[in-house]
């Protein structure tokens, strides 16, 4: 039987010791349970979306989360339209699943780009600045490239979406999942605009993690009703969120320039 290394933190290998918890059993399970999730949406055509009953691999994407997705494939299709008769029409990338998020309008995600000091008007001009470029498709696609098909960065930037989520313990996945799945991703256009503009993967993971719990004070106090994902916030509430989860990032801005000025390094360059 193959053999796969595991590697944990001390103080979780220590716990898991102490717990005595069979690793191997365990393991084999999250990894199964992986693969057939992986499997599922690299197969998912995502034109054929159900927002109001979505079933398969997108049953636990928050409506919000689908209608990005539906935004997504919308710009992936009038992009094959322009490109009709060229080779290798344009599928579902990174660029179509950040203009979708971007375009959807009222979802967390964006108001975690303005805490980190992003605007997504910006973020829009600049993805709409770089020429579009054909991902490849992801592995496992039975049809091959297409508008409904997902590009190999974009499936992992989604699988990456519902790790993330699983990670913070939450049973669903919002667009706040999606924008890490995207910084995270390292091949897609989509997260290689986000990161030019400071949205890395660590920073950011805390800005959504400030961000929920913000909100979640914040729904308390104006009893929005509960959900999978945060209803949009208003535009009063949304500048005291914004201020909220600055203030929960400052200390990691402030050692980040701490460690610059060891380093003797330029924080403007």
């Amino acid at each position: 039987m193959p053999k796969i290394n595991v590697y944990l933190p001390d103080d979780l290998a220590e716990a898991v010791k102490e717990a005595g918890l069979p690793v191997s059993a365990i393991c084999q399970r999250a990894l199964e349970q992986a693969v057939r999730r992986v499997t599922a949406i690299r197969e998912t055509a995502l034109g054929d979306l159900d927002l109001q009953e979505p079933t398969g691999a997108l049953a636990h994407f928050t409506a919000r989360t689908r209608a990005a997705l539906k935004l997504a494939v919308e710009q992936a299709e009038a992009q094959a339209g322009e490109q009709s008769g060229q080779q290798g029409a344009a599928g579902i990338g990174t660029a179509q699943l950040l203009g979708g998020l971007l375009a959807e309008g009222g979802n967390l995600a964006l108001q975690v780009l303005r805490a980190l000091e992003i605007e997504p008007a910006q973020v829009q001009r600049d993805l709409s600045r770089r020429t579009p470029e054909q991902e490849p498709a992801a592995a496992g696609a039975d049809d091959g490239p297409g508008p409904r098909r997902l590009s190999g960065p974009a499936a992992n930037a989604l699988e990456l979406a519902v790790s993330e989520a699983t990670s913070l313990g939450h049973n669903y996945v919002g667009c706040e999942h999606l924008l890490l799945g995207l910084t995270s991703e390292p091949d897609g256009t989509g997260g290689q605009v986000l990161r030019a503009l400071g949205a890395e993967p660590r920073l950011t993971r805390r800005a959504v993690s400030a961000a929920l719990a913000g909100y979640v004070h914040l729904r308390a106090q104006t009893q929005q009703p509960t959900g999978g994902e945060a209803a949009a916030v208003p535009a009063g509430a949304a500048q005291a969120l914004a201020t909220a989860v600055r203030r929960e990032l400052q200390p990691l801005a402030d050692r980040i320039e701490r460690l610059e000025q060891h380093l003797g390094l330029d924080p403007a360059s």
